[in-house]
């Protein structure tokens, strides 16, 4: 909410949560037997994650 306001936050928190999201894609992505529902939950992470960093910064 802070960063739609105008008050810039912390970058490093939504850049961390995107890594964590595009890291268990990844894991969902190379096993085996694909996870579906894991990639699912975690896709709009890495989207949502960047868009906030993005929006975060000066």
């Amino acid at each position: 909410m802070n960063n739609l306001q105008g008050n810039y936050g912390n970058p490093i928190q939504p850049l961390v949560a995107a890594i964590n999201c595009f890291i268990w894609v990844l894991y969902a992505l190379l096993r085996e037997k694909k996870d579906w529902p894991l990639f699912v939950a975690n896709f709009p992470g890495i989207l949502f994650g960047l868009a906030t960093f993005v929006t975060s910064l000066h």
